[in-house]
């Protein structure tokens, strides 16, 4: 099943930008994931499992290497816009 996701991140930190742009970048090493970014999301697209998979591993790596930041998702399963 393919899903969607859209996800804004919000670090807590003053160099936000940076750290928005490096957990992109990590998004986009997850070659089975198509990754669209726009000027207040990024969209993910693909198999349901790899998908929640990548957010799960992200969301973790993020906390680790920065601490806290507030994440904001909408998931919609089997969409698949065209």
């Amino acid at each position: 099943m393919v899903t969607t996701v859209e996800i804004s991140m919000y670090p807590f930190v003053k160099n936000f930008r940076d750290l928005i742009k490096e957990f992109i970048g990590k998004l986009t090493e997850y070659g089975e994931i198509e990754v669209h970014t726009g000027p207040t999301c990024t969209i993910l697209m693909g198999d349901h499992d790899q998908v929640m998979n990548c957010l799960t591993e992200m969301t973790r790596w993020s906390y680790q290497q920065h601490g806290q930041s507030v994440f904001v998702t909408k998931i919609l399963p089997g969409y698949e816009p065209t």
